[in-house]
């Protein structure tokens, strides 16, 4: 099994941080006692700027959850399209070989789902096998590419596509005062990644996948996740996510690795998850890594935010168009979400 490509996409209207900060001061500031702190909050999530679905003023706009989805339908669906079309060139493979696509989101609901769409717009095979997965969260991403991963080992033969859309702009909650809303002001992002996966008995290039590694903690639903009302999505977010990072990451990473015969230091290029800077400074200091190590997450996180499912998926973009590491590295993508839960997968190159 082989990851054969990657690609994302994202909505054209790109925002700097200072310019976002100044819109959510705007929006809350007569509410809040020290409007400036939501500036400085802004500063210290380490993104520079972030693509929106809708030019900024055009969310006034968004007063029901109802608009808001409609909105997220026909945007995913032309992102959506755009980072399959991407994935499927780089992998060299036509998109009426696909034999599967799954398609992981958080972010907007749809029935038909969105896969069901992209079958009819892209006119890929109506033998195709449909699998839309929901609630996943910021972990979908890599959890998409290990249930991708089981599909063809299954079906060795044939070529699977994941899609991940997270448009998570269209989520904000504009009378959400928490502190876990306006961190979510500031950190995250919209876009899109799909990843191309294809069985043993089909020749491609790129990463094996070698195993993959599910790890559920029980009674941590508080941590993350959403709180669904007539308003929509409104964010749980745990001070405690750091935390739970530093406790248990590194012992599920070792017995992992430990089951493959491999150890944290034969791992030459990791692919993380871009969760915040608290979350990506948890996770080095848990695993014993430098700050290095993680650069090509760090990087994804400045540029574009926190994409929730599709953010591991675009550090792995990163990696494969820019750092691609020498033949016979092992690599080690990882993600934590909503469960709480981590998904772990061991690619060599």
């Amino acid at each position: 099994m082989r990851i054969a490509g990657v690609a994302g996409a994202f909505p054209k209207h790109y925002y700097s941080q200072a310019v976002l900060a100044g819109a959510c001061i705007k929006h809350w500031g007569d509410k809040l006692e020290h409007p400036e702190s939501l500036e400085r909050l802004h500063s210290r999530l380490a993104v520079d700027g972030r693509y929106l679905t809708l030019p900024l003023h055009a969310y006034e706009d968004l007063s029901t959850w109802g608009r808001a989805n409609s909105v997220w339908i026909e945007a995913a669906q032309n992102l959506g399209e755009k980072a399959i079309c991407r994935a499927l060139t780089r992998a060299l493979v036509a998109a009426r070989d696909l034999a599967a696509l799954f398609v992981v989101s958080v972010t907007g609901i749809a029935s038909p789902s969105l896969d069901a769409r992209l079958v009819n717009r892209m006119s890929l095979s109506p033998n195709i096998k449909r699998i839309p997965i929901f609630g996943l969260g910021c972990v979908a991403g890599a959890a998409g590419i290990a249930r991708t991963a089981d599909y063809v080992r299954a079906f060795p033969g044939d070529v699977a596509a994941l899609l991940s859309v997270e448009l998570c702009s269209l989520t904000l909650q504009r009378d959400d005062l928490s502190m876990a809303n306006l961190i979510s002001s500031g950190l995250f992002g919209d876009g899109a990644a799909a990843v191309i996966v294809t069985g043993a008995e089909r020749m491609a290039e790129g990463p094996q996948i070698l195993a993959t590694r599910s790890v559920f903690y029980p009674d941590t639903e508080h941590v993350m996740g959403w709180d669904i009302s007539e308003k929509g999505f409104q964010i749980v977010l745990s001070a405690d996510v750091p935390e739970l990072v530093r406790c248990r990451l590194a012992r599920d990473v070792d017995d992992f690795l430990e089951d493959m015969g491999l150890e944290r230091n034969n791992i030459g290029r990791w692919i993380l998850h871009t969760g915040g800077p608290k979350v990506l400074e948890a996770t080095a200091e848990a695993l014993g890594l430098p700050q290095e190590a993680l650069d090509a997450s760090w990087d994804c996180l400045r540029e574009t935010g926190n994409l929730s499912s599709a953010s591991v998926l675009l550090v792995l973009e990163e990696v494969m168009t820019h750092r691609r590491p020498s033949p016979g590295t092992y690599s080690l993508l990882a993600a934590m979400g909503p469960g709480f839960c981590s998904e772990l997968v061991l690619l060599r190159w």
